[in-house]
């Protein structure tokens, strides 16, 4: 092949990547260099009935990368989230990097916003996305320029280390572990809806969902995709528009959404107490600031009936999910109604 020709592959290449997409059998774990790239880890511990998340995004603004970090825990209500002025994306594989602030590899986790917000913690026998052609967004992953693609790359595995969260002083070893990873041109979609939940009765079983407005140019339509790890390893993944829809109906206190293919079908139920959710930011890449934007539920109940040709073969409930309703005019107005400013949920910056 002339030298030339493969120039003009790689950069039709590059191109393509950096518009968000993968191809098939890609690697979705790398950076793709868009506007917002998101890294997201949840720890659960049934025995204790905590769980612990942490986050970083990576934003793209004209003059350069920011990131919007945050630490949140459940029952004790901790929340601290930031604006940091720093922030980097691994286009070699899974890794983000924000200062000193935050550090998130397949292996380790450090997170560090003062002296009552800090993690650092070990990720062992991890459980991986075993599905090769397609991620969790499957063939969506392969359409250029989505507002947002979603990859649940972690679906188990165990913590160990300790997290600081307020006053108190968590111990996480043993801890179950999940991963995810969402990226895109448009930052965050006018609206979404998301749910995770581990701590069912066999610990090996993960759940979770991703939905919301997806669009590319003139393109718009409204996609939910379901991964379910049974007992036994197997990963059943429902979301596909033709051949396996599901449908979702989502309020601030209530998701529940009814997937089905061929073969399969999978009922989830899921609630929780606006009284006690979390309000979580949404970055404005281009703004360089966060806005409230997500109504989180930490310690939400999730039920999941899962079938096969009609008979069940799985069926459980997690009193520790969480629960997620995605929307900035509906999380700012929760922000008020808590008597705090509308644009800013803990934004003081660090480093």
């Amino acid at each position: 092949m002339a030298s030339w020709v493969r120039k003009v592959l790689a950069s039709v290449g590059r191109t393509y990547r950096g518009s968000g997409a993968d191809w098939p059998f890609g690697d979705p774990l790398r950076a793709h260099g868009v506007a917002m790239e998101g890294y997201f880890w949840r720890f659960t511990d049934p025995a204790s009935g905590r769980v612990l998340l942490a986050l970083d995004g990576v934003n793209r603004a004209d003059d350069g990368t920011w990131s919007t970090l945050g630490l949140a825990a459940h029952p004790n209500g901790f929340l601290r989230t930031t604006e940091h002025p720093e922030g980097a994306a691994d286009p070699g594989g899974l890794g983000v990097r924000s200062g000193d602030a935050f550090e998130g590899t397949p292996d380790r986790l450090r997170v560090d916003l003062g002296p009552d917000a800090r993690v650092d913690v070990e990720v062992r026998s991890p459980v991986a996305w075993s599905r090769r052609s397609f991620g969790g967004s499957s063939v969506f992953q392969t359409v250029p320029g989505l507002n947002q693609y979603w990859h649940p790359w972690l679906l188990g595995g165990a913590a160990y280390g300790r997290a600081v969260v307020g006053e108190e002083t968590w111990d996480l070893d043993g801890w179950s572990v999940y991963a995810e990873k969402n990226w895109g041109k448009g930052g965050f979609p006018e609206s979404w809806w998301w749910g995770q939940a581990q701590g069912f009765d066999d610990p090996s079983v993960c759940v979770a969902f991703a939905g919301g407005e997806v669009y590319a140019g003139p393109i718009r339509t409204t996609v939910t995709a379901v991964v379910v790890l049974l007992p036994g390893g197997r990963l059943v993944r429902l979301g596909d528009p033709v051949v396996s829809p599901v449908e979702a109906e989502v309020t601030d206190e209530r998701w529940s959404l009814r997937g089905r293919s061929a073969q399969w079908r999978i009922d989830i139920e899921g609630t929780g107490s606006l009284a006690s959710a979390h309000v979580l930011p949404v970055p404005l890449p281009a703004e360089r600031r966060n806005i409230a934007g997500a109504i989180e539920h930490l310690g939400a109940t999730m039920q999941v009936t899962v079938r096969r040709r009609g008979r069940v073969v799985w069926q459980g409930e997690s009193r520790l999910a969480a629960l997620e309703h995605g929307g900035i005019a509906r999380a700012q107005a929760e922000v008020v109604r808590r008597g705090r400013a509308a644009d800013a949920v803990d934004a003081a910056p660090v480093g």
